[in-house]
């Protein structure tokens, strides 16, 4: 495996080498075996790094790092906060990938991969502050490789997140051909007196949803397995649809703060679905809710879903809600006004568990 690490301040040298080649040994019918025979062409890599610069700094444009000339590593200064709690995420895009491929979607693939873990972080009260990724392929492909950067890019400028840096190992043999291995990490700071608490959540408390986008980047095994053996036919209008990238929901946070809104505690919907996201914050205290979901106006979600179990359907997709927030109930009016199309969908009450239906059903 050859992985060229992307720090934020890395430079590659350009040219010929200026190491003096070691001792080949005495046998001239050696064989002189070469990296770059193995498959593995670190100029190229290097090369790479180059030319994704700009994207990479765009990402600078509202925070900095620390260290701008060091070389292994980044840092980012926490001075401007009186008491830094750190927060970290790590995910990937899942089974999704692999239909972002097939229909020549790369640039989705990087706001997936951003969203994903920059939501989690989110959730906590959270800054984003520093994003890395790992991609793995067979063979450096520079276009491929810089379109997933500037989807990622994209979205980092978005949240004011940094592109701090990455990985890219080329790994012929054990990466199929055409395919990428794709994660993230995201680091986010608060202060400590900004995180939200789950164990504040009470009885009357309201929930609040923002809706999703599509499936996001979960529940993909399950879509992949009804597309084909439903044998759905998608137009490229339909793919596009279907592929949407995950949202981001930085706005709706910052939203809420500037509200002075300080949730008991924040969801990102993802692999569960609302069953599982919200019941681990609060049933193993005896709180529960029911909630009542809006019919997911979505054509291409629905001719999916037709087809999946609808109890199975609860517990893989977010069913049209990307984010919940539990809020005290003399907040929502303020609350509702964050981000765009917030629902109520329910209160807390003390049953212990998360049942929904849906409404509005056409």
């Amino acid at each position: 495996m050859a992985s060229t690490a992307r720090a934020q301040s890395l430079h590659h040298p350009s040219g010929a080498a200026l190491c003096q080649p070691p001792p080949t040994g005495s046998a001239s019918s050696m064989s002189k075996h070469t990296y770059k025979q193995a498959g593995v062409d670190i100029h190229e890599a290097a090369s790479f790094v180059d030319d994704i610069g700009a994207l990479v700094k765009a990402t600078q444009k509202k925070r900095k790092l620390a260290n701008a000339f060091g070389l292994f590593a980044a840092g980012y200064d926490l001075s401007k906060y009186k008491q830094p709690v750190i927060f970290t995420g790590c995910d990937g895009v899942g089974t999704k990938l692999e239909l972002l491929i097939k229909y020549d979607l790369l640039e989705n693939a990087g706001k997936d991969l951003v969203a994903m873990n920059v939501n989690d972080v989110l959730t906590c009260g959270a800054d984003p502050i520093l994003f890395l990724d790992y991609i793995g392929v067979n063979k450096i492909q520079k276009r491929q490789l810089t379109r997933l950067i500037a989807g990622m890019s994209e979205y980092l400028q978005a949240c004011n997140c940094i592109l701090a840096g990455g990985e890219t190992a080329e790994m012929p043999g054990a990466v199929p051909l055409g395919m990428v291995e794709l994660s993230g990490f995201a680091i986010g700071a608060a202060e400590k007196a900004d995180v939200l608490n789950p164990a504040e959540i009470k009885r009357g408390d309201v929930l609040i949803g923002w809706p999703s986008a599509g499936f996001h980047a979960n529940g993909f095994s399950l879509v992949r397995r009804i597309l084909a053996r439903e044998n759905i036919k998608l137009s490229k209008k339909d793919a596009a649809q279907l592929l949407t990238p995950t949202l981001l929901y930085h706005e709706v946070c910052w939203s809420l703060r500037k509200a002075k809104i300080k949730p008991a505690a924040m969801a990102h919907i993802t692999g569960g679905g609302l069953v599982e996201n919200l019941g681990r914050i609060f049933t193993k205290r005896g709180l529960g809710c029911h909630l009542k979901v809006p019919y997911w106006k979505n054509d291409v979600v629905q001719k999916v879903l037709r087809h999946a179990d609808p109890a199975d359907a609860w517990d893989t997709f977010n069913m049209g809600i990307g984010w919940v927030a539990i809020v005290a109930a003399d907040h929502v009016r303020k609350a509702l006004k964050a981000g765009t199309g917030a629902v109520i969908l329910g209160e807390m009450d003390q049953s212990g568990r998360v049942t929904c239906e849906v409404t509005g059903e056409s």
